[in-house]
């Protein structure tokens, strides 16, 4: 059964939160887990006109992608790490998602933000050139909206501080890419955050 609901994850990310959560237990599962799993069951079948709409037409379409990141903080109770959850939307529709555990536990809540940001930085650059190799050009750089302030200006400062010298290096990517104005990192109220759903 998890299996068809990771199948169904790719085209509903409103499912790639609670879908991961089970996947987690798929080789020692528990009553605990089959009761999850069905309760996933039945909220696909209330669901089940839920889909991806696209528009029909491009006339009066902003021609850029428009990314969403968020993370919780130390989510997991068992090893603290936390959860990454990303969407991003093209003509205001989502094309890709993601939902994962951070390979780091966050000592603060602007670090878990500013890894969600890097990894959703990776994606969003992969889409862009995707996009451009099936001949779309964006109008306007890639907008990344994150709901964390101090992870927003850790990206945009690329001075050392003490609090966060200890971040890996590989996260600094984000950094790279608003310096060179390839993203432009914005700041989302959290109740407009719409990659809330995928942590």
């Amino acid at each position: 059964m998890v299996g068809s609901l990771r199948y169904l994850c790719n085209s509903r990310p409103d499912l790639a939160f609670a879908v991961g959560a089970v996947s987690r237990f798929v080789n020692s599962p528990k009553k605990s887990h089959m009761i999850a799993v069905k309760k996933i069951m039945r909220y696909v079948k209330g669901t089940m006109n839920y889909g991806i709409l696209l528009p029909n037409t491009l006339s009066n379409a902003v021609n850029r992608l428009e990314g969403f990141s968020y993370s919780d903080r130390c989510g997991d109770h068992v090893d603290r790490r936390s959860t990454t959850g990303y969407i991003f939307k093209f003509l205001d529709a989502p094309i890709s998602w993601c939902s994962k555990k951070q390979p780091v536990i966050a000592l603060s809540s602007c670090e878990a933000e500013y890894i969600a940001c890097a990894f959703a930085a990776c994606q969003g650059i992969w889409l862009e050139s995707l996009l451009k190799d099936i001949k779309i050009e964006l109008t306007e750089p890639m907008q990344l909206l994150v709901d964390n302030k101090s992870a927003i200006n850790l990206a945009r400062n690329p001075i050392s501080h003490g609090r966060s010298k200890h971040i890996e290096t590989r996260f600094h990517f984000i950094r790279d890419q608003v310096n060179k104005g390839k993203i432009v990192l914005s700041h989302c109220p959290t109740d407009e955050q719409q990659a809330d759903i995928l942590t």
